[in-house]
């Protein structure tokens, strides 16, 4: 499985290929699922680009996104887009459009209750770990850790040259993971060797504008859809060695675009 990140903590500085406003998330997610992506990851924004929880912003963007792809979309529960704990739980109570799955980082502060509101509402729950946290630990002795839908493993060294051995360490210390499945993925510099090493382990990765701004080749990514493409190829190389076309996974994948 690869889950395209559609924007992240990106802002309109980043470039006309980061996705900010619904119809806009909608066309991205469309062009990212047409090269071969399975899953959507998005942040919902304000109008002025912050990152919300906000049952109205969730709504508009799961409804446009919807509108154009047939795969499971997912949104996040960061602190950052309300710093509140219980705020957070309530925000998560009234949404009145649901996603499919929520991305919840088990190294924050109400973690549990937040998954466990989640859970309550039939939302599937994404356990993000990331290394240089005590997320995994936390994890580890959760109750509820059985009951999420996968674990994020989440590489925050942005090193090109140790990005590979952080991810390893991560994956260490995450063990058996309750049994869940792991999606492993890097950031910025990151990226592109944590996605290699997901091909190798055969891990569900991500990629996305989230992620990383640059293709492999280090040249300007102007779309999902691009980062999409070339991931799939760096996947399937890394996993089984020789060449991949990315055309063959957008010809797999058009069952999932809504015209």
């Amino acid at each position: 499985m690869v889950q395209v990140c559609l924007n992240g903590g990106r802002g309109a500085g980043d470039g006309v290929g980061v996705p900010m406003i619904p119809g806009a998330m909608g066309d991205s997610a469309a062009g990212a699922v047409l090269a071969g992506a399975s899953d959507v990851h998005v942040h919902p924004k304000t109008p002025c680009g912050r990152d919300t929880l906000s049952a109205r912003v969730v709504a508009a963007t799961l409804e446009a996104i919807r509108a154009r792809v047939a795969v499971p979309v997912g949104v996040i529960t960061g602190a950052w887009a309300e710093p509140e704990l219980i705020a957070r739980v309530e925000r998560v109570r009234s949404w009145t459009v649901l996603p499919d799955h929520a991305s919840v980082n088990w190294h924050e502060p109400g973690a549990e209750e937040l998954a466990a509101a989640l859970l309550d509402r039939g939302i599937g729950v994404e356990a993000g770990i990331w290394s240089g946290t005590d997320g995994a630990v936390r994890f580890a002795a959760s109750p509820l850790g059985p009951r999420v839908l996968r674990v994020l493993a989440e590489v925050t060294d942005a090193s090109p040259k140790t990005a590979e051995r952080s991810a390893r360490s991560l994956l260490a210390d995450l063990g058996t993971a309750h049994g869940r499945p792991v999606l492993l993925h890097g950031e910025e510099g990151g990226t592109w060797p944590v996605l290699r090493l997901a091909g190798r382990l055969g891990l569900a990765t991500r990629i996305g504008l989230e992620d990383t701004l640059v293709l492999p080749d280090g040249q300007r990514a102007m779309s999902n859809a691009r980062l999409v493409e070339e991931g799939l190829c760096e996947y399937r190389r890394a996993r089984r060695g020789g060449t991949a076309s990315p055309k063959r996974y957008g010809l797999a994948a058009r069952r999932g675009i809504r015209r």
